[in-house]
């Protein structure tokens, strides 16, 4: 049985640590490289750290600030953004992250999924499936930040992307993405039936009964937190903190 994981996901935007709203208007929250020292103490399962400036801006990864922030990292790490070749994953797995996230690039071409796992092994290759609900046709799967519309339902591309080798899902509700109100249960459910492979559910945690749903009606394995684990309440001040794992442990184990 999988160990359930609660994932810090941190964003960066120009180098600098931000929180966003449905992937806009990015909030500056501090320094990456001490902020992932302080997850260190915190005891975080790992982390997931995504630049969400890198594919919009047309630029690769910022290896100088990766080879910063893995420098203070004792937990393992995954990194996405920029990432469009099987080089700049190799310069990443050299750098000492242990897992790459490809999203834009993936959907451009599957066989990059490919060609990293041949390598490196399933287990390092996350694909992360963003999605949003579009008027008249659904939800659909997302690409730069949320605002290019794919061909896919996120299901499909789900299967999809398995079957290249994606060892791993990063499924994120574009429009709970910062807003506190919930998963997108619905949508979580209908992948994590149709893949064996982990499922980790983000965007719209607010509180223990999201992480639970998630958990429970949704199937995750995993939940990732961004704005719960930087924020002390919704619209409230700045406070890196972990009290989730805190009350869901206490929960569980209590």
């Amino acid at each position: 049985m999988l160990q359930t994981r609660l994932i810090p996901v941190l964003l960066l935007s120009n180098g600098r640590l931000v929180k966003t709203k449905k992937y806009r208007n990015p909030r500056y929250i501090g320094d990456p490289s001490n902020t992932v020292r302080i997850f260190n103490e915190l005891e975080a399962d790992e982390i997931i750290i995504l630049d969400i400036s890198a594919t919009s801006s047309g630029r690769g990864p910022d290896f100088n600030l990766l080879k910063d922030i893995a420098d203070e990292a004792f937990m393992p790490m995954a990194y996405g953004g920029g990432i469009t070749s099987f080089s700049d994953a190799q310069r990443i797995f050299n750098i000492g992250f242990e897992k790459i996230v490809l999203n834009s690039a993936a959907l451009q071409n599957p066989i990059l999924i490919s060609e990293i796992v041949d390598v490196y092994g399933s287990q390092a290759v996350v694909v992360s499936i963003d999605v949003r609900q579009v008027r008249f046709l659904g939800v659909r799967v997302m690409s730069k930040q949320g605002r290019v519309r794919s061909k896919w339902c996120p299901k499909e591309w789900a299967i999809e992307a398995v079957k290249h080798g994606a060892g791993e899902l990063l499924i994120t509700s574009v429009d709970r993405e910062g807003m506190w109100s919930g998963l997108d249960i619905a949508t979580i459910s209908s992948i994590t039936q149709a893949v064996e492979v982990p499922v980790i559910a983000h965007g719209g945690i607010g509180n223990l009964d999201h992480l639970i749903e998630g958990l429970g009606q949704g199937e995750a394995h995993s939940i990732a937190i961004g704005s719960a684990i930087v924020f002390q309440k919704e619209g409230h001040g700045v406070l890196v903190n972990f009290r989730l794992k805190d009350e869901f442990l206490e929960r569980n184990l209590g």
